[in-house]
């Protein structure tokens, strides 16, 4: 048995200590937000928080999170990235958006107010096939922007 803290409550759970975080954030835990892409940690559609930094959960075994905060998309809602993102219409088959929104978030704990290439660099990891990501990248700017 393995204990996780996801989303500030404490699950135990029982897995191969090998299992990626994703599977069993999906698979156990029901929480869909975070997204199978690559498999390879290379995509960012499954990015969560392990302690407030994004990391992709498709690559990340549990027994590396255990005693660790690990936070989803359904988390940290609402999130006034997530209401920029709709400002913008900055979504287009919202496949990546979960694992962006992760990313931007952290950014925007670190630095509440980035500038367009703090941004860019913040999604760099990200894919999106859709040619949304100048819209993501206003988005997140947005956010900031209206962080006070």
């Amino acid at each position: 048995m393995i204990t996780l803290t996801v989303n500030g409550v404490e699950h135990r759970v029982a897995a191969d200590p090998d299992t990626p975080l994703l599977y069993v954030l999906r698979n156990e835990l029901g929480l869909m937000g975070a997204r199978f892409g690559c498999g390879l940690g290379l995509c960012g559609a499954c990015f969560v928080h392990v302690d407030g930094h994004p990391v992709p959960s498709c690559d990340t075994p549990i027994w590396s999170v255990e005693g660790k905060a690990v936070t989803t998309v359904e988390g940290i809602t609402p999130h006034p990235v997530q209401q920029a993102f709709l400002d913008e219409q900055a979504a287009q088959c919202g496949y990546c958006v979960t694992g962006i929104i992760m990313s931007a978030a952290a950014l925007l704990e670190r630095d509440p107010h980035p500038g367009e290439s703090e941004v860019v660099a913040a999604l760099d990891r990200h894919l999106c096939r859709c040619g949304a990501q100048q819209r993501m990248v206003r988005a997140v700017v947005r956010a900031g922007e209206d962080n006070g």
